[in-house]
């Protein structure tokens, strides 16, 4: 079955392939439909692609009974253009930070509220059943997407957590608040029959961090830990994920507990491979969507070969376009990608 590759490569144990993802892909819905020969509205249509192009990792998380827009304040930074359509263009609000104090004084917990435990874990555990029912043959971990600096950036926008973040004292106690709301989560998620948790946090740009590094490690990293501790006391796995170029922690990150890596193509393959191929799973590749969208196949090419290459230094690996497939990829270098792909996911 497709998920125990995933496991098994997230595990470093003995696998027969690669696991493989593709993030995104559902925006290609005209093409899914004809690669399939059923309409989106198919209640087999997911599974259906999902077969067909080997998918066994769907990357998945959930922040909870809480709506944070409803319950407090946060801004809104817009949307780009990401649908072919730009159906989802949105644009910014006015962000109700008004003042560095406002920022330092704020309190994660306070301002959005818990749901009771109980409720909680009972909806996660719905979400892990429903999950395991629409798609039996892919591994789907829990996890969360607002974490401890993504949900900073949900709530002041990018200017103010900047100018914040600018008095790393006054910071920490903030970004602690959000590190103790997660960890109510990452106990409901503990309780449940989930087999991963996947901690999203993009705590860093596509050129690398945006804070002074001593944020990372003395306030940041410390606190994955702390709530990987929950996760690996219930014996489930970990999953990190962020965008953007984190290579300068990476090795950190496998230090506080991450069982697997999810990056882009912004972070050196060699240097993940060299560095911790032989003790985290890496979910990526040397591949970079841009390429594939603007008809740059023989670079395309050449990263599917070296990234099969390098893996072959690797314990375990879940092989995807690391920074997804945006609907602008030309329906042929979909097609060139996976006749590149899935044949060499056979170990």
């Amino acid at each position: 079955m497709a998920r125990e590759h995933v496991l098994q490569n997230i595990d470093l144990k003995p696998s027969s392939r690669w696991g493989h993802s593709e993030y995104s892909i559902n925006y290609h819905r005209e093409y899914l439909e004809k690669k399939t020969g059923l309409s989106a509205s198919d209640p087999d249509f997911g599974k259906a692609w999902n077969r067909l192009f080997e998918i066994d990792f769907c990357f998945a998380t959930n922040d909870g009974l809480i709506d944070w827009g409803k319950a407090g304040r946060t801004t809104d930074m817009g949307h780009a253009v990401y649908a072919t359509d730009g159906s989802d263009e949105r644009q910014p609000a006015v962000c109700p930070f008004e003042t560095l104090e406002d920022v330092w004084a704020f309190d994660a917990v306070e301002e959005y509220g818990l749901p009771s435990e109980a409720d909680q874990v009972a909806a996660y555990e719905a979400i892990v059943q429903t999950r395991l029912k629409n798609n039996p043959e892919q591994f789907t971990p829990g996890g969360t997407y607002k974490t401890i600096v993504s949900g900073a950036i949900q709530s002041f926008g990018w200017d103010m957590l900047l100018l914040g973040a600018s008095d790393p004292a006054k910071m920490e106690k903030v970004f602690d608040s959000f590190f103790r709301r997660s960890l109510f989560f990452y106990k409901c998620w503990a309780q449940t029959s989930v087999e991963a948790v996947l901690t999203h946090d993009d705590f860093v740009w596509t050129a690398g961090p945006f804070m002074h590094p001593d944020i990372y490690r003395s306030v940041i990293i410390p606190r994955y830990a702390e709530l990987w501790k929950v996760v690996h006391d219930a014996g489930k796995r970990v999953l990190f994920c962020s965008d953007g170029n984190f290579t300068e922690f990476a090795e950190e990150i496998a230090d506080a507990g991450a069982n697997a890596l999810i990056f882009e193509p912004m972070n050196d393959f060699d240097f993940m491979v060299d560095r911790l191929g032989d003790r985290c799973c890496l979910i990526g590749s040397a591949v970079d969507c841009r390429d594939l969208t603007f008809r740059n196949w023989d670079k395309a090419s050449a990263d599917i070969e070296r990234t099969f290459n390098r893996l072959e230094d690797c314990r375990g690996a879940v092989v995807a376009v690391g920074n997804h497939m945006p609907a602008n990829i030309p329906d042929d270098m979909m097609d060139a990608y996976f006749d590149a792909v899935l044949p060499r996911l056979v170990r």
